[in-house]
């Protein structure tokens, strides 16, 4: 099938190389000529395992292409996902105007049938929108379909190319058949393509998200009683999760969620309920929780250091908001840096893949090391913010011969408390 993305950010990539993968030929449209010409180069512009092999395969087998000509875009494909960013606005609702630019644009240019996809997070009714915006000009029949993503950061290629499920939001048989063919290819295990209406398939994703987000915020809440009356939160979380009705996933405790879905889709969906009359009481308990949490570490940190951190060096280990991305949206290592910059602290930080990207955003507030242990020369404190592979089992000899202090905090809890303190060093994490 011919196949146009409008949009190469995140999900538009990822959208774009997994449906070339199964042998569509796939047209992406940005608006940026500089990072068009990049990817026409054979550059990926996010850091994603392994979708670098997928994108240097497609090109190579010309199912891949980038242009920057949106009509170009409609005339290739039968099939048109937008892909396109919807920031939070100031109120908390999520910011439709890209969407709806394309969507006018579409309609003053749109020559035949074509499936318009809403691929994009967004509120429900947005579908109905995108049709009004485009039928002000359009002379020919369309449909507009909403297509949920449910891709995780970090996992987005195997969760494109092996989803759990597919939602189609669809109130034609034409759309929806179209979309079925386009989409078998990918459930041959038997995963089911759920169909449904427009509106049903909007809130599914949103309903997705505040539930996963409200299910880690739960489990913080209970890391940090736990603390209060002495009971060990790992346990409690093994002892909840072997019960089916509840799952062992998204209960572990740890400094907060961030990233670019969760915080703002939790905040587009409160924002969606006071706009019609509805208060989601327990999303303002998630939002109030979550922004604390992200600074839980901090006030251990003054305690243990007398409420005296003026010149105190610290290590960061992680920036990114979660592992195997370079994605630091809502990170909860940026919040700590700064509240531990305003007590007066030095920081040296270390992440993987994160490290270019908070440089652009806070510059040189921070240093910057080479390796996890350089991070360490003469600190202080070691602070981990975000559970990547290379931190779980760290050599603890070269820690202690590169620090001064003796003391880590793990908003992540990635060590037994026993094998840390064996290796003399205090160890403060959550909810344990």
């Amino acid at each position: 099938m011919k196949i146009s993305v409008i949009g190469t950010g995140y999900v538009g990539l990822v959208t774009g190389t997994c449906l070339a993968e199964t042998g569509n030929e796939v047209l992406c449209i940005d608006i940026d000529k500089s990072k068009v010409e990049q990817m026409q180069q054979g550059h990926v512009p996010i850091y994603e395992p392994h979708l670098d092999v997928l994108f240097e395969r497609n090109i190579k087998a010309n199912r891949l292409k980038f242009s920057t000509s949106l009509e170009e875009g409609l005339e290739h494909g039968e099939i048109i996902f937008l892909a396109l960013p919807t920031p939070e606005d100031e109120d908390g609702s999520a910011d439709l105007k890209y969407i709806l630019g394309v969507a006018d644009n579409i309609g003053k240019l749109i020559k035949n049938y074509k499936v318009i996809v809403d691929k994009s997070t967004v509120p429900v009714g947005t579908s109905d929108k995108v049709k009004q915006a485009i039928v002000k000009n359009a002379k020919v029949d369309f449909d507009v379909v909403s297509n949920p993503e449910f891709l995780r950061e970090g996992f987005a290629v195997d969760d494109f190319l092996k989803p759990e499920r597919i939602i189609i939001g669809s109130s034609s048989d034409k759309a929806t058949a179209l979309m079925e063919k386009l989409y078998k290819p990918y459930v041959r295990s038997g995963n089911p393509i759920i169909i449904m209406d427009e509106k049903s398939a909007e809130l599914t994703k949103y309903a997705s998200n505040a539930f996963l987000a409200a299910k880690i915020t739960f489990m913080n809440e209970i890391a940090n009683f736990c603390e209060k009356v002495g009971a060990d939160v790992d346990k409690v979380r093994i002892g909840m999760g072997t019960d089916s009705r509840i799952g062992k996933r998204f209960l572990f405790p740890g400094i907060g969620y961030g990233g670019s879905c969760f915080p703002k889709d939790v905040k587009a969906l409160h924002k969606s309920g006071k706009d019609n009359n509805y208060n989601f009481q327990i999303l303002d308990a998630v939002i109030n929780v979550n922004a604390r949490q992200k600074l839980i570490l901090v006030p251990k940190i003054e305690n243990y250091f007398n409420h005296n951190l003026q010149n105190k060096n610290i290590a960061i280990w992680g920036l990114a908001f979660k592992p195997e991305t370079d994605d630091i949206r809502e990170a909860p290592a940026l919040y700590t840096i700064d509240a531990l910059l305003k007590l007066g602290c030095k920081i040296t930080a270390f992440d993987p893949e994160a490290m270019p990207n908070v440089k652009r955003k806070i510059g040189d507030k921070i240093k910057y090391a080479d390796s996890m242990y350089d991070a360490l020369e003469n600190a202080d404190a070691l602070v981990i913010c975000t559970e990547w592979s290379i931190f779980r089992t760290p050599d603890f000899v070269q820690i202690k011969s590169k620090m001064k202090g003796e003391i880590i905090f793990d908003g992540r809890n990635l060590y037994d408390i026993k094998d840390v303190e064996n290796e003399d060093f205090k160890y403060i994490s959550i909810g344990r």
